[in-house]
């Protein structure tokens, strides 16, 4: 069957009545896919059915650094990110403490913030 035989009528086999499973794709035109499905993925080759992915080491490491654009978020980088994260919030932690027990004896006052945004105001020091 070739793109011809449709010109001339020949009739598609998997026509508007076929009654086998389609692809769930949409088209670019936002129409499903009519192409049949492939089983194990529900779509037709063109829309991924084809497709096993890697099966072996090899290939899961091709894919894997065909995937990495830059490098900033590889495993090393998301636990050093993680280990920054986890530094500024015991400084935080620590800050509170200390703003705490400053306003408990009597060093700063409840609303020092505040006296703080209003001075900066009047100032141009920011």
């Amino acid at each position: 069957m070739t793109k011809n035989n449709l010109l001339r009528g020949i009739p598609w086999r998997f026509g508007p009545n076929w009654p086998g499973k389609r692809c769930e794709a949409k088209t670019r035109k936002g129409t499903p896919c009519q192409r049949p499905a492939k089983l194990p993925v529900g779509r037709c080759r063109l829309h991924g059915g084809a497709s096993t992915g890697p099966r072996t080491k090899d290939g899961l490491k091709r894919l894997v650094e065909s995937k990495i654009k830059h490098g900033r978020f590889t495993k090393l980088e998301r636990s050093k990110a993680k280990a920054r994260a986890e530094q500024g919030r015991i400084i935080r932690r620590e800050l509170k403490e200390l703003e705490t027990w400053f306003i408990d004896n009597g060093h700063l006052k409840k609303n020092w913030r505040k006296d703080l945004d209003v001075f900066f105001q009047k100032t141009s020091l920011r």
